[in-house]
């Protein structure tokens, strides 16, 4: 699955794109220039149970150790990743 990302600075998203159309999108916004609050996730159910969610939270995670940011994830389900992989709580 490849997960793309967008940001202008402000705000963000991570997201699966196939055929020119979003089937999973995960926005963040950020809160000065060392975090992101995660917001946001929506999958298809074209990709119902294929982990698209929890790859999206990953490549947020990767991201936030590149940039040496935390993040603070207000998504429910975001929130629910957090609580279940405890390797991304350095991210915190």
């Amino acid at each position: 699955m490849d997960i793309q990302q967008k940001d202008d600075g402000k705000k963000g998203m991570f997201f699966i794109e196939q055929d020119g159309a979003i089937l999973a999108e995960m926005t963040y916004v950020w809160v000065g220039t060392d975090r992101i609050i995660i917001d946001h996730t929506e999958v298809s159910p074209l990709l119902s149970g294929q982990g698209a969610g929890k790859q999206m939270v990953s490549k947020a995670v990767a991201f936030a150790r590149e940039k040496q940011i935390k993040i603070l994830p207000l998504c429910p389900f975001a929130k629910s990743v957090f609580d279940k992989v405890k390797e991304f709580s350095d991210v915190l």
